[in-house]
């Protein structure tokens, strides 16, 4: 599997209708796609040297933009890499 690096995120993409609990209207011209969280990075290096840790875990779901990630296949199967910084919101 593939270890993302600084403040990036490995996610799988959720199909549309998954159960997020989230509806989002088509009327919405960009609307934000969903995923869960497969792997971290350890997070983004400040000026001064520390470490901002990640606010997001594996296992969560999360909202992204639409544009945001890279898409690739590990295996056949599809995933996502992108900033924490792309995450919209984390789906409770």
């Amino acid at each position: 599997m593939l270890k993302p690096l600084t403040d990036h995120l490995l996610v799988k993409p959720l199909k549309e209708g998954a159960k997020a609990g989230i509806i989002v209207p088509e009327t919405e011209k960009e609307k934000p796609e969903r995923g869960e969280v497969v792997a971290v990075g350890p997070g983004r290096i400040l000026d001064n040297g520390n470490r901002l840790p990640m606010s997001i875990k594996v296992g969560d779901k999360i909202l992204f933009r639409k544009y945001a990630p890279d898409e690739f296949k590990i295996d056949g199967d599809a995933f996502l890499i992108l900033s924490e910084s792309d995450v919209i919101g984390i789906i409770n």
